[in-house]
């Protein structure tokens, strides 16, 4: 938050047990108070997904989790991240146990298409967990007309 903005002040009305579980939460988080809680709750909130337009552009990850013994799943995730090669970054995969495969995709691109790439992964038969994570990009913040180059 800036120093400039103005805070503005409003009331929460909350059942009395709801906000005992939510002071103690706050508390194992380190909060020192309710409102800095809440605001980053409401920042959280703002970056979701589903709260932003569909030809916004953001940046962020798809997290699963999936049996890689399911026939053909392995090769179905890879054809799929193959037609998805534009938006897809990098990717992280990590064996969790003999069954289960954690894979990260790191992501860029409009937020109707990244949602789009993470339901048709999270729908396939032996993915357990497929989650977007995303967070606004400034494109008018960063230019390419730089000397470094990207491999």
């Amino acid at each position: 938050m800036s120093d400039k903005e103005n805070l503005v002040r409003f009331g929460i009305s909350m059942p009395q047990s709801l906000i005992e579980q939510y002071d103690r939460l706050i508390a194992l988080q380190g909060y020192d108070n309710r409102s800095e809680a809440i605001r980053d709750l409401t920042r959280k909130a703002l970056l979701t997904s589903s709260s932003m337009q569909p030809d916004e552009t953001v940046a962020g990850t798809i997290v699963m989790v999936y049996d890689h013994h399911i026939h053909d799943l392995p090769i179905t995730l890879m054809e799929l991240q193959h037609d998805y090669l534009h938006a897809i970054i990098s990717t992280m995969h990590i064996h969790l146990n003999h069954q289960q495969c954690l894979e990260i995709l790191v992501v860029r691109g409009k937020v109707q298409k990244l949602r789009e790439l993470q339901q048709r992964i999270q729908v396939l038969k032996g993915v357990g967990y497929a989650e977007l994570s995303v967070t606004h990009v400034d494109e008018q913040g960063h230019s390419h007309d730089h000397p470094h180059s990207h491999l």
